[in-house]
């Protein structure tokens, strides 16, 4: 893993680009070519469909498309990306590079990605995000480890791109500490770890079980608990299967540190769970337990009282 840099790999010239006028013809144009071996008329022998949903992504969605039209693959591979109702100008970047594109009027990533693999030729989908970067075997890395018996949906682990404002070495001891609880959690609650960004399952399992339409976070982790009563879900733990993505998550929380006290206090609190084999429940209709700062020091100062 990169700890003072950004892995060699990106296209850092195209990564630094802060608007989609700043991007040339002549970048789009190879794009475009290097997208055609992903296009394919018939659903025959295409084995990987990459399914994406962007909203409001007209430039991020040309660095994810980068980094993918660059994968090595060793079968016929496919990218579907889905319009969630952009209101920029994200359809006209897809159309000018000839993506498979389509369009979801409806609001939610659930249901954006529900539309995707309906639409998928591929035997596996992998779930990719708008705003992130893959290295060049993350599609082969992923397919292979779907292929593995009893193997019904795999996931990988992902990293923050450092910049001008936060460099890599910060985010890298913030991950130390994410991925122990990765690891934690793979024993019995993976689902906790499956996010769209970097998701594999058999087409036909999770078009059985479908995504939760509503719109609602955790889709992707709703998916992959479904899938869990049809066989294993595996972490991906290889370089080649690593995301790289920004800190736009982390941005909600105010700052990084906001965000690591958060989190820290998040785990406190569920820890103990992660030994233990989850309960169903219905993952179309529940609702996320997800708290304030302040929420979370109460439940924990709560739960550690003891009573005389």
């Amino acid at each position: 893993m990169s700890v003072f840099k950004n892995p060699d790999w990106t296209n850092r010239k195209l990564y630094r680009k802060t608007s989609l006028e700043q991007i040339d013809a002549d970048t789009l144009d190879q794009l475009a070519q290097r997208l055609k071996k992903f296009r394919h008329e018939t659903s025959s022998d295409v084995c990987t469909s990459i399914c994406i949903a962007a909203w409001n992504e007209e430039l991020n969605i040309i660095k994810c498309l980068d980094s993918l039209s660059r994968n090595i693959v060793d079968c016929k591979v496919e990218i579907i990306v889905v319009n969630n109702n952009s209101s920029d100008r994200t359809q006209q970047v897809l159309d000018r590079l000839g993506v498979q594109s389509y369009f979801q009027p409806i609001q939610g990533c659930g249901v954006s990605r529900q539309l995707a693999q309906v639409k998928a030729k591929g035997k596996y989908i992998l779930s990719a995000d708008a705003d992130c970067l893959y290295p060049k075997k993350w599609v082969s890395t992923m397919t292979s480890a779907l292929k593995r018996k009893n193997t019904v949906a795999v996931y990988s682990k992902h990293s923050f791109l450092g910049d001008r404002e936060v460099p890599r070495w910060k985010y890298y001891l913030y991950e130390l500490g994410k991925f122990l609880i990765t690891e934690l959690r793979d024993f019995r609650r993976p689902y906790l770890n499956a996010y769209g960004m970097s998701m594999g399952y058999i087409k036909e399992l999770g078009l059985k079980e479908g995504y939760v339409t509503r719109n609602i976070r955790g889709e992707d982790g709703r998916l992959c608990f479904d899938l869990m009563k049809y066989g294993n879900v595996q972490l991906v733990r290889s370089s080649n299967a690593r995301t790289w993505t920004s800190d736009r998550n982390l941005e909600k929380d105010g700052s990084l540190s906001e965000s690591i006290y958060k989190r820290i206090l998040r785990e406190i609190l569920r820890v103990s769970n992660y030994f233990t084999k989850p309960e169903w429940h219905d993952t179309k209709t529940s609702e996320n337990t997800e708290m304030s700062k302040e929420d979370y020091k109460k439940s924990i100062k709560q739960r550690f009282t003891f009573k005389k």
